[in-house]
């Protein structure tokens, strides 16, 4: 189980960063910084793994919700550097919540738990079908409205299995 953390701010910033001399690599890695507009800063390392919700393109001035594995080592620096593992551009139509959801399909924060609707068709990352059972695992639930309950119920449109 990756323990997912995540930060939401305004792109501010979107450069090329590039590890050891492999050409091959130039241009295949983008740091990416954001600002949460109350003085936090991050930094992420989108990498070509790191998967972006409906391969949306993020510019500077976009708001991002970046998914990191909260147990990875990080550099110690200033403004802290993660690996995203999932991007998301904020759409005013949808939500988007990355988490471990257990046996109950319930959020590790307990404020969500899933409804599963019979054409709710889990996929992994790469599109193909999920055939097994989505409890248990972590997951990226697209959904729109919820109860106002705790946890807050929703029928997800789309569930992406991470298999991490």
């Amino acid at each position: 189980m990756v323990n997912l953390k995540y930060f939401s701010g305004t792109v501010t910033m979107i450069s090329d960063i590039s590890f050891g001399q492999n050409a091959e690599e130039e241009g295949c890695y983008k740091l990416i910084s954001a600002d949460n507009g109350g003085g936090s800063l991050v930094n992420f390392i989108v990498s070509p793994s790191t998967y972006f919700i409906d391969q949306a393109m993020v510019t500077i001035g976009d708001r991002v919700t970046g998914y990191y594995d909260g147990n990875a080592p990080v550099p110690l620096i200033y403004p802290p550097q993660y690996r995203a593992l999932v991007m998301v551009k904020h759409n005013p139509y949808q939500n988007v919540k990355a988490d471990y959801f257990d046996s109950q399909l319930i959020s590790s924060d307990g404020q969500l738990k899933l409804n599963i609707s019979p054409i709710t068709q889990p996929v992994l990352t790469n599109g193909q079908a999920f055939t097994k059972t989505i409890a248990n695992r972590n997951l990226i639930v697209i959904y729109g409205p919820s109860t106002k309950s705790i946890p807050a119920q929703t029928t997800p449109y789309k569930i992406i299995v991470l298999c991490l």
